[in-house]
């Protein structure tokens, strides 16, 4: 009978330093996970010292995962530390560049596909190869419900993260059969600082285009991320699962609204 322990899994995290990353890191850090943090915000340093303080094996590295070269050199040192890489979590992104189709800038276009799709490819170019001679592995991509619906003036965004539910489903063709899940998580509004410093208007009729009337938390879709990337998630494969509240439902429901259908159903005689 074999009594050893399951060795211990190691995962990678991108926008490793605040908001969903940060979130992540430390549930998966609390599952037992070892943790790989990328992040390009000195910050990650500190959220390491955390990690570790905890008993965690835990490695850290500077990196700007839009440029490719330093992908390949912020990889190299965390295996090293950790041992293999079994899972990655491809969370970093930007949304910085807001402005119509007409006049979108070249560049600006392009650095959000660097960051947003291009890096997600690379690190599991880097990572599967691994991952299939050990027989498991994890891959979490968070995309977002803008890689379904797309966002107004956010053209780069919207299709980054359209793209990384392509690449989510490539994956999972490709190597589903060598115990490797690769999922897409997509998160509606969730209260990271980039939501909360939002004018008080446009997060006030966000809310109000949300079911449950709130924003998500970061630990809300970390929750998540850390099931996905357990042994129990071993058959979930190649989904898309968004975590917004009921907004993908896309039911503009608002109060006056609301008022005049739940009067009707107060009205309405019953069924038999």
């Amino acid at each position: 009978m074999n009594t050893a322990a399951p060795p211990r899994r190691h995962i990678v995290v991108t926008g490793a330093a605040a908001g969903i990353g940060r979130a992540t890191a430390l549930q998966l850090a609390r599952l037992g996970f070892g943790v790989g943090l990328l992040d390009i915000a000195p910050e990650v340093e500190r959220l390491a010292g955390e990690i570790a303080a905890g008993g965690t094996p835990v490695a850290w590295a500077l990196c700007d995962v839009g440029d490719a070269d330093q992908i390949t050199a912020a990889l190299s040192p965390l295996e090293a530390e950790l041992g293999p890489l079994d899972g990655l979590v491809n969370n970093a992104g930007i949304a910085t560049h807001i402005a119509p189709v007409v006049r979108m800038s070249p560049a600006k276009w392009q650095r959000e596909l660097d960051v947003n799709l291009t890096a997600p490819m690379l690190l599991s170019q880097a990572l599967l190869p691994g991952m299939v001679e050990r027989g498991w592995g994890r891959i979490v991509n968070i995309a977002s419900i803008a890689g379904r619906t797309g966002l107004y003036h956010q053209a780069g965004y919207s299709v980054t993260k359209a793209g990384l539910i392509g690449l989510t489903r490539a994956v999972t063709l490709e190597h589903a059969r060598h115990g490797i899940t690769c999922n897409a998580i997509l998160p509606g509004m969730i209260a990271t600082a980039a939501v909360q410093g939002l004018p008080t208007v446009i997060r006030e009729d966000a809310i109000a285009l949300i079911p449950a009337r709130r924003f998500g938390q970061p630990e809300d879709v970390a929750a998540l991320v850390g099931f996905l990337c357990s042994d129990a998630a071993g058959y979930i494969n190649g989904a898309e699962i968004d975590i917004g509240g009921g907004a993908h439902l896309g039911q503009i429901v608002l109060g006056s609204t609301r008022e005049v259908l739940s009067r009707q159903a107060r009205s309405a005689p019953p069924t038999t």
